[in-house]
């Protein structure tokens, strides 16, 4: 998974990856050369007192050094381009995917942990592209190299080397096996600590009120400390691997100055090649430490790669048709047909809604009410394929929404969902989102329409005043109305009133519905609504009970002959006689 993904990504980088590699290979060789060079010196140059000799290879050694460094410079600026880059199109990638998700994929995976895939796990595959291409070349070729350069000196000293080298990756290799399960555990954690932040962020509110903040305090805390120890295990196994490489490299160099000691002593070695010798052997041992140091960071970029594929992977249940259909012009331009509709959600035992069927058509308000749990909103969700049907058909212009184009589909229909939303921003950019083309003039006559005018005119920066994220610095009120108003700027075929005028008072309500009936005369107009009030009016009224359509028709009739409707609106009568009284 990681090297696919790698592989994909790095691919728009080729000539930069090749320009690291070349400038990597320029630096190794010269890392290689140095050894050699101080060699030379000492047994020619030192020994016979040959000055001149002394300041040649000198002056050689600062030009192969100044060599060495530009070229690592050049190679590791390269390098983090290309990572950067790297992380950037896989973050853009998963944002798209994101989008794309249907509320079903959305639920499968949950917010917290797609926060975390599309920041710390690419982070993870972020890092060890960077690591890997300033150390893809030096590290191998440095150690290979080093091998040959330091047998080439002397021969004799070679099971040393072969020892040193053993011991380090029998060392190295059982820390980074011991890592693996902690690594995949800690991402987990990870995951879960977001997702306690972020319940306890969103409903600080219910916290305090049931003042469950001690509770919640030693919730966090309880996931906080596991992420604590599993990321303290991690250091542990990290703390071991400096101290090992330094110990096994001090014992190789006390190894091969003895025994070099010894061999010079008997004339089977000279002093330059030994201490040569001995930087080569360094050189060797830092090699393989260098690419021990990105195999560490294998495993955990590994678990976050294919945490990042899952995402990638998943396709959408709403799928894009192959052959999208365009609807026929000529005809009835936000007629909304659902035809025998049943709908499942994964996983349930039983149908949330049952053979629906109605016709909502332009010029005209469908009104949907029904008790808590009887599908209204679900319903809603259809129309506008925010998720697709489990049976029948749900029809747009004489065309199922499944053949239809999504982008063709949602500029037809402008939505009003239950919990009004806010992004962070301004007002007019809030409003715009249903057209960013729109002039001030017409976001002032969306506010007007929305009875939002009033509170918007009283802030000193109007259609610039700023809005928090989820639209917190305005009331529910407030926030819904600019949705409302966000949703008249589009000027769509369908509305889709997800009971959106519950947060208004009685008086504004009703002054929302009357300035709404002009701006939606040519329009088709669903209502879900918990207050009859609302959708009195309304030229059809769909009852649901259970998921099945218990009556269709207008006030009059159905207090007539649906029961459940009538029911409702005794209730409500109740309520609103007791609150009077």
């Amino acid at each position: 998974m990681l090297v696919r993904l790698l592989t994909r990504h790095l691919r728009p980088y080729t000539g930069l990856v090749i320009v690291v590699l070349v400038l990597q290979l320029i630096a190794t060789i010269a890392s290689l050369v140095l050894p050699t060079l101080n060699a030379d010196i000492i047994d020619d140059g030192v020994a016979k007192g040959d000055t001149r000799l002394i300041w040649e290879l000198g002056a050689i050694m600062l030009g192969v050094s100044a060599v060495q460094a530009v070229t690592q410079i050049g190679a590791t600026w390269a390098a983090a381009r290309v990572a950067m880059g790297v992380g950037r199109d896989i973050r853009a990638g998963v944002f798209d995917r994101v989008l794309s998700f249907s509320s079903r994929e959305l639920g499968e995976f949950g917010a917290p942990t797609l926060i975390t895939r599309n920041t710390n796990d690419v982070q993870q595959v972020q890092q060890l592209t960077f690591m890997s291409l300033v150390m893809l070349v030096a590290a191998p070729i440095t150690g290979v190299g080093g091998v040959i350069m330091a047998i080439r000196q002397d021969v004799g000293l070679w099971p040393l080397i072969a020892v040193a080298v053993v011991a380090l990756l029998l060392g190295m290799g059982l820390v980074i096996w011991r890592m693996v399960p902690l690594f995949r555990a800690q991402q987990k954690q990870l995951d879960a600590v977001n997702r306690i932040l972020r319940e306890q962020i969103s409903g600080v509110r219910v916290v305090r009120a049931f003042t469950r903040e001690r509770e919640e305090t030693d919730r966090f805390r309880a996931t906080n400390t596991e992420l604590t120890r599993i990321g303290l295990n991690v250091g542990d196994l990290m703390a071991l691997m400096f101290p090992m490489v330094m110990l096994i490299m001090n014992l190789s160099s006390v190894g091969v100055i003895w025994f070099g000691a010894h061999r010079v002593e008997a004339g089977q070695m000279e002093v330059g090649s030994l201490t040569a010798y001995i930087s080569y052997l360094i050189q060797i041992l830092m090699s393989i430490m260098m690419a021990t140091m990105v195999a560490t960071m294998i495993p955990r970029a590994g678990v976050s790669a294919e945490r990042i594929g899952a995402v990638l992977q998943t396709d959408s249940t709403v799928t894009t048709p192959t052959n999208p259909v365009r609807p026929d012009p000529e005809g009835l331009a936000g007629r909304v047909d659902l035809r025998d509709v049943d709908f499942t959600y994964p996983g349930a035992e039983a149908a949330v809604l049952h053979d629906i069927s109605f016709r909502a058509t332009p010029g005209t308000t469908t009104a949907i009410v029904g008790g808590t749990g009887s599908g209204k909103t679900t319903l809603l969700r259809l129309i506008p394929r925010l998720a697709d049907v489990t049976d029948g058909a749900v029809v747009v212009d004489g065309v199922d929404v499944r053949d239809l184009a999504p982008a063709d589909l949602w500029s037809r229909v402008g939505i009003v969902p239950q919990r009004p939303y806010l992004f962070s921003g301004t007002v007019a950019s809030n409003l715009r989102f249903g057209n960013p083309d729109a002039t001030d003039e017409e976001l002032w006559e969306a506010l007007r329409i929305a009875q939002a005018d009033d509170f918007v005119g009283s802030f000193a920066d109007g259609l610039e005043h700023p809005i928090a994220q989820g639209g917190t610095n305005v009331s529910g009120g407030q926030r819904q109305r600019l949705c409302i108003a966000r949703a008249l700027v589009a000027r769509p075929e369908i509305y889709l009133f997800d009971d959106s005028f519950s947060a208004l008072d009685l008086s504004t309500d009703a002054r929302l519905r009357a300035a709404l009936r002009p701006v939606t005369r040519e329009a088709t107009v669903i209502v879900v609504a918990q207050r009859v009030s609302t959708i009195v009016d309304a030229e059809q009224i769909i009852v649901l009970d259970e998921g099945r359509v218990v009556g269709t028709g207008t006030h009059a009739q159905l207090l007539e002959t649906c029961p459940p409707y009538a029911e409702i609106v005794r209730s409500q009568e109740h309520v609103t006689a007791g609150e009077v009284g």
